[in-house]
């Protein structure tokens, strides 16, 4: 289905120059002068290398039928992700590449729903929040306020993301899937 590069998402599965790819990451830039563009970068779902394309906003982009199936996260061996689909009870499995660094965020028997094309697997979407328990994080410093200013800190998945200077170490925290971002302290 042909759509204008301006409402490419991140997760969508398009084909350019006659291979399917996976939407990573994308940025909208408006430039001083000019029209703006948009700057994606996208996996292919055969090779899995990566690239950078960069499109008017105007310009039309081929969006794949994809469907979506949910599934649950069940158990790694090795390179490979294994899931079960909640309606079946069959598994397979993905390799790790596909989820990229958001393989940190997986927990066991966590919701998912997973995307195909052609009955094969293309990606994997995860909730968008999880709760995750802060493992390292700096003392805060005298002075700092809520508002201006955030502190490293490791969480128990070995990711780190910043922090406001009021969470320490030990404590759950909700954090966004989709940049690795603090959202708030886990109630």
């Amino acid at each position: 289905m042909k759509m204008t590069a301006n409402l490419i998402r991140a997760g969508w599965v398009i084909e350019h120059n006659g291979r399917q790819w996976t939407v990573l990451k994308i940025n909208i830039i408006t430039p001083g002068k000019g029209s703006p563009f948009i700057q994606v970068e996208m996996r292919d779902l055969n090779t899995g290398s990566k690239t950078n394309e960069r499109w008017r906003t105007n310009d039309s982009v081929e969006k794949l039928n994809v469907e979506e199936r949910d599934c649950q996260y069940t158990y790694r061996e090795g390179d490979l992700l294994n899931f079960m689909f909640t309606d079946t009870f069959e598994q397979f499995a993905v390799p790790v590449e596909m989820m990229g660094e958001q393989v940190g965020f997986l927990q066991d028997s966590m919701p998912v729903t997973v995307d195909f094309i052609e009955g094969k697997p293309v990606g994997v979407n995860l909730p968008m929040h999880v709760t995750l328990k802060v493992a390292e994080a700096d003392p805060a410093l005298k002075g700092q306020t809520v508002t201006t200013s955030y502190k490293p800190a490791r969480l128990e998945n070995g990711m780190k993301i910043m922090v406001p200077p009021f969470v320490n170490a030990g404590e759950k925290i909700v954090v966004a899937t989709a940049d690795c971002t603090y959202v708030e302290r886990a109630k």
